[in-house]
């Protein structure tokens, strides 16, 4: 049985400028580093895998890789995003402070569950710092909030894309 996330793994441009975003501005502390001389194949390489620490005991980690090719491209919010939960008195400071050090920085949005401020990193994901609000776990709660049953009816009425 899957327990808990251990972590999840991005490419970054830079580690040095990741771990400014993550560790200096965020709080996060860089709890671990591997260096990957050669791959599982046998190919050399030239990558450093870095490990940011959240709350729980579980990783954002991120891969800089230069000698193999990525495209960073911008992401939109519904394509990628990370949220992080955070207490709500932090995302008035933290969006003040994002804001003075000239990260992109939105919100506050009120979701009714959660309320969110959205940073973009170095590497152009959106950074999601969400709080809980009143009546979170009702609504994350799927004997009664319906989840199931939303899905079905979503998956029967939604738009198909048109062909080309």
């Amino acid at each position: 049985m899957i327990r808990k996330l251990h972590h999840n793994a991005y490419r970054c441009r830079d580690s040095e400028q990741t771990r400014q975003f993550y560790e200096d501005f965020l709080g996060l502390r860089l709890a671990g580093t591997l260096e990957i001389k050669e791959t599982k194949s046998g190919r050399r390489t030239d990558t450093l895998h870095t490990f940011y620490e959240l709350g729980d005991g579980s990783y954002l980690a991120f891969f800089e890789a230069p000698d193999m090719a990525f495209e960073f491209k911008h992401q939109h919010d519904y394509d990628l995003h990370i949220a992080l939960e955070v207490e709500e008195p932090e995302l008035e400071q933290m969006m003040a402070q994002g804001k003075a050090q000239g990260i992109e920085t939105r919100g506050i949005a009120d979701h009714g569950f959660i309320r969110s401020i959205y940073f973009r990193d170095p590497n152009g994901y959106v950074i999601e710092l969400t709080a809980k609000m009143p009546g979170h776990a009702s609504e994350m709660d799927p004997a009664s909030n319906g989840a199931r049953a939303k899905l079905d009816r979503w998956s029967a009425n939604k738009l198909q894309p048109t062909p080309n």
